[in-house]
């Protein structure tokens, strides 16, 4: 079993829930990544669906986990012919971590009716790409390769540009293949695109988050970008689109977020 199924499995179901261990392994600064914790509580109201496919998975991050015990409850919202739409609540010791919903359906309707009216990004090949490193606390490095284009990775340097984007590629470390719980990792594991206008001096905690799944890739490398328009009284937003390697659309993204200055 790869190391991202573990930490995102489920143990002693109940008839509204589930025991689980929030792990250090996907960690950011010693905090549990959003995707990670969005993955965690989506696989149990995947358990608990009639229907087993992802369609969108959103988030309210309403205090701060720590790797340990969690509970997730479960409570269905409603079941239609097309959807079945799910609640989920992620609790350490009582309190209430994450809030989530999500909507599942059987399979796409029609996966050949498609229209894009924006291309994939374009970006350097993965070989001049930089690569961010495991950094001790951040853990979610140890596991995702994340190789941002250099256009967009000055400040690592201190160099910094006019535009709050970040572009690259992604893959799991050990070539794990992707599903909808990994790609609702992959849709937060790059660094927050306000980094590269501002640099790496600024708080920015995920309130929000949600991802829209539209087709799960057989790539190894998915091609992401992020960009972030906003920044007004310390909230930011964060739009994300996720490709493979063949362009076509693999998810779409939006986190709110605050900022603050160091």
């Amino acid at each position: 079993m790869h190391l991202f199924d573990q930490d995102v499995s489920l143990s002693l179901p109940s008839p509204d829930g589930f025991k689980t261990q929030v792990t250090k392994n996907w960690s950011i600064n010693g905090n549990p990544n959003g995707g990670y914790l969005m993955a965690l509580v989506a696989n149990a109201m995947r358990e608990c669906s009639e229907k087993k496919a992802l369609l969108i998975s959103t988030a309210t991050y309403l205090s701060r986990c720590l790797p340990g015990n969690g509970d997730i409850f479960v409570e269905n919202i409603g079941l239609s012919k097309n959807f079945d739409r799910w609640q989920a609540k992620l609790l350490q010791d009582g309190r209430e971590i994450v809030r989530a919903m999500g909507t599942f359906m059987d399979a796409p309707i029609d996966p050949l009716e498609k229209r894009y009216e924006k291309p994939a990004p374009e970006l350097a090949a993965v070989e001049d790409c930089i690569q961010i490193p495991p950094m001790g606390t951040y853990t979610l490095y140890d596991g995702m390769d994340v190789r941002l284009d250099p256009r967009c990775a000055g400040w690592f340097q201190g160099s910094l540009v006019d535009i709050s984007e970040h572009k690259g590629w992604i893959r799991f470390q050990n070539d794990r293949p992707w599903d909808a719980l990994a790609i609702l990792l992959a849709a937060d594991s790059f660094p927050p695109p306000v980094f590269a206008s501002q640099g790496m001096t600024a708080w920015v905690p995920t309130i929000e988050f949600s991802v829209n799944i539209r087709n799960i890739p057989t790539t190894r490398w998915l091609k992401c970008i992020f960009r972030s328009h906003f920044i007004h009284n310390n909230i930011l937003e964060e739009d994300g689109e996720i490709w493979d390697e063949n362009n076509e659309l693999v998810a779409i993204s939006r986190q709110i977020a605050q900022f603050r200055k160091k």
